[in-house]
């Protein structure tokens, strides 16, 4: 009951700090499912491929590559579709970096608007607290003396509740952004770091 009256004192300012919430706290959780998944994917799909490349069997890696939807895939695929028996190794890189610049877009898309979402809450917060201020001091202007102070101090505070609420959104949005940044990061090092693994197993003679 204390959240509901904490948020219907606060003003029209409240709603769009939530829907704004809602859509940053959906991102979230698309985006981590999407690279959690990806992470599980990509562990899964090297550990296939590894005994495949040992054994110097591209065909069968090609075909394992072609029939997962996963960033490793795609990125290989690219070298892959380059590889020769006189194939420089300058090429086969230049071809998976080029695979690499086309999944990023997919890896990365989306998380920004959480560092926006948070802005724009904070922003609303502190935007509602001015406008229930104004409010609240023009309509002590024409109250009685004796109820001026009560008045305003009952005003403000309930001005103060669009600010609290848009830092209670904001915060975690921030957080979460931060997360999901280095979760990101982090996928994006082990698909660097598997290219390299197999342009070495590839071109190892």
């Amino acid at each position: 009951m204390e959240i509901v009256k904490f948020f219907q004192t606060g003003g029209p300012f409240m709603y769009p700090i939530l829907i704004i919430f809602s859509v940053g706290a959906a991102i979230a959780l698309e985006r981590f499912i999407y690279l959690r998944r990806a992470q599980n994917l990509t562990r899964k799909t090297w550990m296939q491929l590894v005994p495949m490349l040992k054994a110097d069997d591209i065909p069968r890696a090609v075909k394992l590559t072609e029939s997962v939807d996963t960033p490793l895939a795609s990125i290989l695929n690219y070298g892959f579709c380059r590889y020769g028996a006189n194939t420089r190794r300058e090429i086969i890189e230049a071809a998976m970096e080029e695979g690499m610049m086309d999944a990023m877009p997919e890896l990365e898309q989306r998380t920004h608007y959480l560092a926006t979402y948070a802005n724009v809450a904070t922003l609303l917060g502190l935007l509602g607290t001015i406008v229930g201020l104004i409010q609240a001091f023009t309509a002590v202007a024409s109250a009685d003396p004796a109820e001026k102070a009560d008045l305003l101090s009952a005003s403000i505070s309930v001005a103060m509740n669009t600010t609290a609420f848009g830092l209670m959104a904001a915060i975690p949005l921030l957080l979460i952004h931060s997360y999901l940044v280095t979760k990101t990061a982090r996928l994006v090092a082990n698909l660097e770091n598997a290219a390299i693994k197999t342009i070495n197993l590839m071109i190892r003679q």
